[in-house]
């Protein structure tokens, strides 16, 4: 299973971080280790002072392919959910500075949690909206009509590159609003109304 994340993916989220928009998706890679167990809390790793929860929807990939166009990538992924892109942002900052890839700060263990997965056809991809309530207050608000890149779109430019297999997990990319999270905070993800999941930080 690869993890396949799209960063800068909605305009908000990149000006918030002082990034430029991009003219292409943006793609980094989380190793299958990351994924965080089900029901297990996160703990905030040993190497950072700065751990930023990122919400994003998830497509899970349904049917392998290559070199897939824009207009057929619809039949690729049969299932959503959310997931969290937890970010040593200390790190990454420090990585960007020199140059470096941003695995260390992307791909650590449990550094990917991820909701059960749902039929997509129950859902308006081109309008659905989520959300993150973190301690009982709204902190990230987002909805999939303002991505920069569709799922179609990123679908096309990631099987430009890497061909997708059964079970793959794509993020999308994360609205504005991201921020620290801190020993005992509660994070709740909601798809719609839909509460999808919530986890304790420790």
């Amino acid at each position: 299973m690869k993890i396949i994340c799209i960063g800068r993916n909605y305009a908000e989220h990149a000006k918030e971080l002082g990034n430029e928009i991009p003219k292409n998706p943006v793609i980094f890679m989380k190793p299958d280790t990351a994924v965080l167990k089900k029901g297990s809390d996160f703990y905030i790793p040993e190497f950072s002072n700065d751990i930023h929860y990122e919400l994003e929807v998830v497509l899970k990939i349904s049917k392998g392919g290559k070199y897939i166009q824009a207009e057929n990538a619809d039949k690729y992924y049969d299932e959503i959910g959310l997931g969290i892109d937890f970010t040593a942002r200390d790190l990454q900052s420090k990585l960007k500075e020199k140059g470096l890839p941003w695995e260390l700060a992307k791909g650590f263990d449990g550094s990917a949690v991820l909701s059960e997965f749902y039929k997509k056809e129950n859902f308006d991809l081109k309008n659905l909206s989520f959300s993150l309530i973190k301690n009982k207050e709204k902190v990230q608000d987002g909805n999939t009509s303002m991505m920069l890149f569709s799922p179609e779109k990123i679908i096309e430019f990631v099987s430009q590159y890497f061909t997708l297999r059964v079970g793959d997990l794509i993020f999308t990319g994360t609205p504005k609003g991201v921020g620290k999270v801190e020993e005992h905070d509660i994070l709740e993800a909601f798809l719609d109304d839909k509460k999808l999941f919530d986890l304790r930080i420790q």
